[in-house]
Order: structure tokens, then C-alpha cells, then sequence
């Protein structure tokens, strides 16, 4: 192993003088609260979805896509398109419903006053107790999920900010930060990958929202080489993972909630906004 040499000695107290590099420095910065005013669009279904199609994005609009295919027509949504490149997410009234101003944000206008959901896992859980579906009611069972809910939403900043970062969008390419974060993503490969051995889903046999959020973080990495890093973190080696991973891609509600607010790849792919079932062809 190499060492990265470096001049650099952190300051007494950091400060913001300088753009951090890499692909989203135009977006990054230390402070929180909107840059421009700007109401968000509100269409006629119960749920407002304003998000992006990333893998955090995809959470969401997968579970709404399994709900309705249950027939929950109360889960019925408009998915608005949130470019985090332009800094949308810093408009006033995407930071009314998520001050964090981090894709997705729900709007439930079911009731007699909005109620804002933000943060991918409690917005899953919220979806999953207002309608009564994939989130089991048996002590032991619902504590495996929310177990392995919160494992991912603990465990997915190491893959995206940390190893995706480094790896893939960091102006500078800097050995001990990818070894870091690789040895990590690979141990947590290693955990689901155990786990799959003798169970079809994460918690069993059963389908729940602890498949919904890690498939598309970590069944992305093994099917569609997320970071161009496929062959570089072996992941073809996971086989449990890959298994299933293969298994869920091929659910109708997850191959429509891949598409929904995405606005990048083929055409036939892209979905920019979602407002009907008919948007999804």
C-alpha cells in the first residue's frame, strides 16, 4: 500500500472558504434553510411525492407502486421532480416539508391538515401503518424488520457518501479513503449475504419494507454495477445477495417504481413525473 502525501493540517476552526470539489460541490454547503423562494406544486391525489429517482428516491416510489398493486387506491400520488443539481431542494417550500432538504419529502393531504414525512425510513414506516402492509404486527417479526429498516439507513451513507464518493466523484483519488470505505461495503455484502443464506427475504419469507429499503442501494450494487465499481467490489461473489436482488427486480411494482422521478438513462425508462398510472404506460 501507497501513501497519499499531503500538505494539509486542519485549521483550529474549519470554515467555509473554498468549494469542496467533486461532482456536487455546486450543492454542498455548511449551513441549512432555502436559497430562494419557491412554492411546491400540489396535484389532486392524497400523496405528494417530491423527490428525485436515486436510490433513496426509489424507496418510496416503489413502496406506493406495491400499495396500490395491494389495491389501496388511498395511496394514489403525484411524484414531482425535485433536480437536487439545480438546488430545488432549497426552495422555501420543499424546505417546509423537509428542512434536512434531502430528496424525498411526502406531503399526505389525505386528512384534514398536510402531514409532512421526511426521511426515507419514516416515510416507509408511516406508508406501512397507514395502510397495514408490509411491516409485520407480531412483536418478533416487526422488530427483525425495523432491525434491518434502520441497518440500512445506518449503513447506506457508507456506500453512497463514503465509498461512492471517493470512488467515483472525489476530484482526487485518494488510496486511503477507497480502501477505507470498500473494506466497509464488502463487510456489509458479507452481512446481507449471511443473513439471504437460508432466509428468501431479509426477515423470512415474507416481503416487507426492510427489502424495500435496502434493494435499491444494495441490489443495485450487484445488478446494475452502481459506481461502475461492480467488478472492483466482486459482487458477483455475494450470491445470496444477487439472488435476491434478481428476485425482487422482477416484481411489477418494482420495475414501474424504478422509473418514477427518474430523468437520466433511456428514454423508454424515464419518468420524470408520475400523476397517473398511465404515466407509467
Amino acid at each position: 500500500m501507497t501513501t497519499d502525501a499531503s500538505d494539509y493540517v486542519p485549521p483550529k476552526v474549519w470554515t467555509w472558504n473554498q468549494p469542496s470539489g467533486g461532482r456536487f460541490a455546486n450543492i454542498n454547503r455548511p449551513v441549512s434553510g432555502p436559497t430562494h423562494d419557491k412554492d411546491l406544486p400540489v396535484g389532486r391525489h392524497p400523496l405528494q411525492l417530491y423527490s428525485l429517482g436515486t436510490p433513496n428516491g426509489v424507496k418510496v416510489t416503489i413502496m406506493l407502486e406495491e400499495l396500490l398493486a395491494l389495491g389501496h387506491n388511498g395511496a394514489e400520488y403525484d411524484a414531482w421532480l425535485i433536480k437536487i443539481g439545480d438546488g430545488d431542494q432549497f426552495s422555501s417550500g420543499f424546505v417546509k416539508v423537509n428542512p434536512n432538504s434531502k430528496i424525498p419529502a411526502l406531503l399526505d393531504c389525505s386528512g384534514r391538515h398536510p402531514i409532512r414525512v421526511f426521511e426515507t425510513g419514516a416515510i416507509l414506516v408511516y406508508l406501512a401503518e397507514k395502510f397495514g402492509e408490509f411491516l409485520p404486527t407480531e412483536t418478533t417479526e416487526r422488530a427483525e424488520c425495523l432491525s434491518w429498516l434502520f441497518w440500512q439507513m445506518g449503513s447506506a451513507p457508507y456506500l453512497g457518501g463514503g465509498f461512492g464518493h471517493f470512488y467515483a466523484y472525489a476530484p482526487t483519488k485518494i488510496e486511503y479513503a477507497i480502501d477505507r470505505f470498500a473494506m466497509e461495503v464488502k463487510r456489509q455484502l458479507d452481512v446481507l449475504d449471511r443473513n439471504l443464506a437460508d432466509r428468501r427475504f431479509l426477515i423470512g419469507d415474507d416481503y416487507t419494507i426492510a427489502d424495500i429499503a435496502n434493494w435499491p442501494w444494495y441490489g443495485a450494487l450487484v445488478l446494475d454495477n452502481l459506481y461502475d465499481a461492480a467488478i472492483f467490489l466482486d459482487v458477483a461473489s455475494y450470491k445470496n445477495v444477487v439472488r435476491w436482488a434478481q428476485e425482487i427486480r422482477e416484481r411489477p411494482a418494482v420495475r414501474r417504481g424504478e422509473r418514477v422521478n427518474k430523468a437520466w438513462g433511456p428514454e423508454a425508462l424515464r419518468v420524470p413525473e408520475r400523476h397517473s398510472a398511465r404515466d407509467l404506460g
